[in-house]
């Protein structure tokens, strides 16, 4: 696959990007011990470009068979000292040199998730793929760093803590940052030494195939890391069933997580972490930077076509300022996002992954109209783009905390404002979720600000911005939202355990 060019990727046009798309070409095959092959039945599965409609490719349908043979060249491998017993600046290496792989590849990676997911060109080329680079490059530099310890005992004894790696690793990704939550955790899990069986979304399988050849390319032994693709049922489920491995982890839904929970209890008490999405909110004080509070509450709430699991799509406005707020939110709304054709730079907002989402969301709206909140702005399909799975921006005002478009994590570009007469009335409605994954507050009150990032029980608190990020911080929630941290120095442990050594000197 190439998608090489003497201009640079930032510069490319909507044309350029569509003639790259009917060149590029697709390895759909499972990746197993180094090598790309058919799944084991021969069966495939059919991927559908969310902007048309249209069929993209035929993708190995990976099975309990498939599973099995992954999850023993993974063991092998780690087995063998190849990876895990590597030193550590070697695997530094290697890593950084996938790294700037994936940053060599960005024309491509982009492509495939617009073309199987329909996210914007502009979005992946400016965040997802430069997010990716620098959370794997974090996670490289740290290896080095993960230290054991001696403690203090007796002189009649020698006491230290190994940590080491887990051995073999399951991921389950996402579709909606397929690339940039794979590295996310890939990372932390090839860093410390683990072998990866990695499990894409069926919307978003192809990014992960070529992250896997890139790892080979890298110097990444045979084995270390391996994907297959296919259904949650079937290969996600065997997965967190089996007996030989050793962790999962996971970001996706609360159902799912908390089966995979059960399923890890059933068969070898593997460690799980979870990351299961929010209905995050964002409260906005009197006193605030109307302006900015405004343009970044936009942004949280359809960033990604609100297929995020840190939107902050609860909006706690403090009546003084309601319908201020709703009047600036929706000029700046129309200003900043537009739905269009994802391989076309200028386009702000794609389409939802697919059709059974699509309709999923326009349900959601639907139960907002029957439950008596106000339709702002949205609510629809935009015109001329019915082929596609589009959803208009959307925002609903009147919004009571215990409707249903204020209770689940929709997964779209719905929005809900609902009206809070004070600090302490928004903490209240904040709190009043089964999720806690992040949170905001736009006020210049230094004393409001940290009052509610002491009381508010998110795992996230942006106080006077949205959606700022850093590889060093944790991202993760509380409650419903789940447990664990992705990137952070916190995330490599959580694919290492210790081992206690005590020698007798005596």
């Amino acid at each position: 696959m190439s998608t090489s060019s003497p201009k640079p990727v930032a510069t490319w046009s909507a044309e350029d990007w569509h003639a790259r798309a009917k060149t590029l070409s697709l390895d759909t095959r499972l990746f197993i011990d180094g090598a790309f092959r058919p799944a084991a039945d021969g069966r495939t599965f059919t991927t559908v470009n969310p902007a048309t409609g249209a069929p993209l490719a035929e993708i190995a349908r990976g099975s309990q068979s498939d599973l099995n043979v992954a999850v023993a060249a993974a063991r092998r491998a780690f087995r063998s000292g190849s990876w895990s017993r590597r030193a550590p600046r070697a695997r530094m290496a290697v890593l950084q040199r996938f790294a700037d792989l994936i940053e060599a590849h960005a024309g491509a990676f982009a492509l495939l998730d617009a073309l199987e997911i329909g996210k914007p060109v502009s979005s992946l080329t400016g965040f997802d793929i430069p997010c990716a680079v620098t959370n794997l490059r974090f996670a490289a530099e740290a290896i080095d760093k993960m230290e054991g310890a001696v403690t203090n005992t007796a002189q009649e004894a020698f006491h230290y803590i190994l940590r080491e790696p887990l051995g073999v690793v399951g991921l389950i990704v996402p579709w909606n940052y397929p690339l940039m939550m794979a590295c996310w955790k890939l990372g932390p899990a090839l860093a410390t030494g683990n072998s990866v069986v990695l499990k894409p979304a069926e919307q978003s399988s192809l990014s992960a195939l070529l992250l896997a050849r890139l790892f080979s390319e890298a110097g990444g032994p045979d084995g270390v890391f391996n994907v297959i693709t296919g259904f949650g049922e079937e290969v996600g489920q065997a997965l967190a069933l089996h007996g030989d491995v050793d962790k999962i982890g996971f970001t996706g839904s609360g159902a799912v997580g908390g089966l995979i929970l059960e399923y890890a209890g059933r068969s070898n008490l593997k460690q799980v972490t979870l990351e299961c999405g929010g209905k995050s909110p964002q409260i906005v004080l009197a006193d605030c930077d109307l302006d900015t509070a405004v343009r970044n509450a936009v942004i949280g709430s359809y960033a990604n076509q609100g297929e995020v699991c840190a939107a902050g799509s609860r909006l706690l406005v403090e009546e003084a300022i309601h319908d201020a707020f709703v009047e600036k939110f929706t000029a700046t709304t129309r200003a900043l996002f537009c739905p269009g054709d994802p391989l076309d730079p200028a386009t702000t907002m794609g389409p939802l992954v697919d059709a059974g989402h699509q309709q999923k969301v326009l349900s959601f709206i639907e139960s907002g109209r029957q439950e008596g909140a106000s339709l702002a702005f949205g609510g629809g399909i935009p015109r001329d783009l019915n082929a596609g799975c589009y959803v208009e921006p959307t925002l609903f005002t009147g919004v009571d905390n215990a409707m249903t478009i204020a209770r689940e994590e929709i997964f779209g570009p719905v929005t809900a404002v609902i009206p809070v007469k004070n600090l302490e009335h928004a903490i209240s409605v904040a709190n009043d979720t089964d999720f806690g994954l992040a949170a905001s507050i736009w006020t210049q009150d230094l004393r409001k600000a940290h009052r509610f990032a002491r009381e508010v029980a998110a795992g996230m608190v942006w106080i006077n911005t949205y959606f700022d990020y850093d590889a060093t911080a944790p991202w993760g929630g509380f409650k419903r939202s789940g447990n664990g941290r992705d990137k952070c120095l916190e995330a490599l442990t959580h694919y290492t355990q210790t081992k206690s050594v005590w020698m007798s000197l005596a």
